[in-house]
């Protein structure tokens, strides 16, 4: 990190009363609210306000301090790395948790491009692998293989539904129920693996493995696919540390990750999984999860992580959001 550990971890300490849990702006437009974002649109853009709640397993559990910063910043650099590949619908990023997009009409599927056999989700292709699917959203997959390996036929895209419980589907499939258009899926299918690799290219370079992602596209107001809500953030992608990838998988150890599964990990850990005793998530452990977040930031983008001078974050939302309040 560009500071020392105790530093930044005194900093983040400072921070764990003013983490942004929530806003409720009255003349941004209409709000809705999601797992991490806040929502407001109103015409033909929206405002993604990165908050810093932490989910997983469809559960809301706490507030990491500076994730909503992290999340949006990342995203952020990557937009400018892939703007080349695709379009994309970002039209402002006035503030450290904000982004301004213009609205999109959103494809009704969710874009998942893998390039390991790994996670652990119903969802997810070692999950579905380890219960003896070879046939996974219409990619074959050969035996012998073992979790998180990298996939021996190169990247691979395992799309989801969109819907309180997503669920894995084929481009036959997503063709077949009219959900996307045949040729507009092959332009999806040629943009998701070409934004994937340099995306894999990028996180090489950064020392990290970009495991598996998740895309959004949407159309826009003539016709043309766009790159849509956030771009290889770690509550997005899976993301590993070369150096160590190796070594700890021929001791059969889980890869170091720097990303949101590193906590559906340590609930694992307190025997939580979709059900059960929820564990108490302690300063400490939201202390930790802010280092990861930051050390992924600074990783990535080669920058030092700067914490917000005023501790008021939703007073500097507010006031670099005065150009887009309505009359």
């Amino acid at each position: 990190m560009g500071q020392n550990g105790s530093d930044i971890r005194a900093i983040i300490q400072s921070f764990l009363g003013t983490a942004l849990e929530s806003t409720d702006f009255k003349n941004l437009g209409a709000r809705y609210v999601g797992k991490v974002r806040d929502v407001y649109t109103h015409g033909e853009r929206s405002i993604l306000i990165a908050t810093d709640r932490q989910s997983a397993f469809d559960i809301a559990w706490c507030t990491i301090p500076f994730k909503g910063q992290v999340l949006n910043q990342i995203s952020a650099w990557w937009f400018r790395h892939i703007q080349d590949l695709m379009p994309h619908h970002v039209i402002d990023v006035p503030d450290e948790n904000v982004t301004v997009v213009k609205r999109l009409e959103m494809l009704p599927v969710e874009i998942v491009v893998r390039g390991y056999l790994a996670g652990s989700t119903s969802t997810s292709a070692w999950v579905n692998y380890s219960q003896g699917k070879r046939l996974f959203c219409g990619n074959k997959l050969p035996d012998g293989l073992v979790k998180n390996q990298l996939l021996p036929g190169g990247p691979i895209l395992t799309p989801t539904t969109k819907g309180e419980h997503d669920e894995p589907i084929s481009p036959d499939e997503i063709v077949n129920r009219g959900l996307v258009s045949a040729k507009r899926w092959s332009e999806v299918t040629e943009k998701a693996l070409q934004l994937f690799r340099r995306g894999q290219e990028i996180a090489q370079h950064r020392g990290l493995i970009l495991v598996d992602t998740k895309y959004e596209m949407g159309i826009d107001t003539n016709g043309i696919l766009t790159l849509a809500d956030e771009v290889h953030t770690p509550d997005s992608s899976r993301y590993w540390i070369a150096s160590t990838y190796d070594a700890r998988m021929a001791a059969g150890q889980e890869p170091e990750s720097l990303d949101k599964e590193f906590f559906r990990m340590w609930l694992r850990e307190q025997g939580f999984e979709y059900g059960g005793v929820r564990p108490v998530i302690t300063d400490q452990v939201r202390v930790m999860l802010a280092e990861k977040y930051i050390d992924l930031f600074e990783r990535m983008t080669g920058a030092s992580f700067s914490p917000p001078s005023d501790r008021d974050v939703i007073g500097r939302i507010a006031r670099n959001l005065r150009p887009y309040e309505l009359n």
